[in-house]
């Protein structure tokens, strides 16, 4: 008999999703990465590839317990709960924070980045020569993705729209790139984010709902597709895999180094802010916390994941006795 997951399974699911919701509103970590750190990765994956003809066979048949259970609805649902809400409830946090407090702030992300990086190379069975390639593939177009300058003309067309949320989307699920950099990088980030602040105040048209709903249409496409895409490397590829996308999380530290000086210091809006890396010229107290944060964000990590397998060794040892 299949054992079915608890509410407390249920609300574990909602903290996670809400700290992958926290994570998106921060410029330079993606929802992926904080899932790998989670360990809801693979399963996250699986669950978005699931919604293929099957599912549609499923509900043309109207079999919703099977259709529930293709998709991992019950996942899925409480995972979602939780990403919006951490949105909602940690967007004025964190935009206090990363007004006021960005340096501390940052330092925090990059340790957790950063240990996080090194469990996931831990991942691969075995480090060879294809799979050090594939790691510094990711790292070096990771490094090099953060750092591209922001399109300031791009074209006006519902095709381009498209493309831009078939791109940013796979964010979601690709750790290291944030979906709403992405945007920034196509330069339709001012466009949809400013024709959804019109539809919730209730200033809209055709027109604009037209776009929105060819941007959904592209996000629907590269969630999918990318996700069996993903699916199918990690399966067949799965020490090259996770190798690339160790290299991605490595290679997008640079967007989140916490040392950083401002070019715009009159932009309010932060995602258009023109950060620029630094090395500190001296180390004072402002400095050594910085540091000293990302030790101890590091070491949460590391600590956390070393519970989590004492955790699964003492439950798979009190399983495998059986009885005779």
């Amino acid at each position: 008999m299949i054992k079915q997951p608890s509410f407390k399974q249920d609300l574990t699911l909602v903290a996670r999703g809400m700290m992958m919701g926290g994570a998106d509103i921060i410029p330079g970590v993606s929802g992926g990465t904080v899932a790998l750190i989670v360990g809801i990765y693979n399963r996250l994956v699986t669950a978005i590839s699931h919604f293929d003809v099957t599912l549609i066979n499923h509900v043309r048949k109207m079999e919703w317990a099977a259709a529930a259970r293709h998709i991992d609805l019950r996942f899925l649902a409480a995972l979602g709960f939780g990403i919006a809400s951490g949105i909602l409830l940690l967007a004025s946090a964190t935009h206090h924070l990363l007004h006021h407090h960005l340096q501390p702030t940052f330092a925090v992300f990059f340790g957790l980045i950063l240990a996080s990086s090194v469990l996931v190379g831990r991942m691969v069975d075995r480090w060879s020569a294809s799979t050090i390639a594939c790691a510094a593939v990711g790292a070096i177009a990771a490094f090099l993705l953060v750092g591209v300058t922001l399109l300031r003309n791009p074209p006006d067309s519902n095709w381009y729209v498209f493309f831009c949320g078939l791109i940013a989307i796979c964010a979601m699920i690709l750790p290291g790139i944030s979906g709403a950099f992405i945007l920034l990088i196509l330069g339709e980030y001012d466009h949809i984010t400013g024709l959804l602040r019109d539809v919730k105040n209730g200033d809209f048209s055709f027109e604009s709902i037209t776009t929105i709903a060819v941007f959904c249409c592209g996000c629907a496409m590269g969630l999918i597709g990318f996700s069996k895409a993903l699916r199918w490397l990690l399966a067949r590829y799965t020490p090259q895999t996770m190798a690339v996308l160790c290299g991605f999380m490595a290679g997008s530290l640079r967007k989140i180094w916490p040392f950083k000086v401002d070019h715009t210091p009159n932009v309010q809006e932060f995602k258009l802010k023109v950060l620029e890396n630094r090395w500190p010229a001296e180390f004072d107290t402002d400095v050594i916390l910085a540091f000293g944060l990302i030790v101890v964000a590091a070491a949460f990590v590391f600590m956390a994941d070393w519970l989590a397998t004492r955790r699964e060794s003492n439950e798979n040892g009190n399983a495998s006795p059986a009885s005779e």
